[in-house]
């Protein structure tokens, strides 16, 4: 397999599993809540009756959407070189970027029934979790080759 696409499934599956048990660590609640939660974006209310098909539901979006983020940094270290030099500056850059796009676009868009969390210590730890989420992308990424120039 290339580097790119070793990063990204690295990066995409390792970061979104770790993402999973902080939240759960967050939110002190079990992982399979985590998961319904992660479903009720699609699914509204109704994926916390859902039992373990929503739940793998919610493992499966969760993994999609951590590889989608992973592909999108790999993709862009392809072409700017600092990213890839400069990995762990870039990782937590991305970190709060995917903490904003998440937490202020993709969640409200959806079907979910939660809201971005607004006390001060929630909002701290869930994006510790999104810059340890966006170093470990970019700690994947940082082998990624450049394209060529000509």
């Amino acid at each position: 397999m290339n580097p790119t696409g070793r990063a990204i499934l690295c990066g995409g599956f390792i970061a979104g599993t770790i993402d999973i048990g902080a939240a759960a660590l967050i939110n002190h609640l079990d992982p399979a809540m985590i998961l319904h939660a992660i479903a009720s974006g699609v699914l509204g209310k109704a994926a916390f009756q859902g039992g373990a098909p929503a739940a793998w539901l919610g493992l499966g979006l969760q993994w999609a959407m951590s590889l989608l983020i992973a592909a999108i940094f790999a993709a862009a270290a392809t072409r700017m070189a600092w990213l890839r030099g400069r990995w762990p500056l870039a990782g937590l850059a991305y970190g709060v970027a995917i903490y904003v796009v998440m937490n202020y676009l993709v969640v409200p868009l959806s079907a979910a029934p939660l809201k971005a969390p607004a006390a001060p210590v929630p909002v701290v730890l869930n994006l510790l979790a999104m810059l340890l989420f966006g170093l470990i992308v970019a700690f994947f990424a940082r082998r990624v080759r450049g394209i060529a120039s000509y």
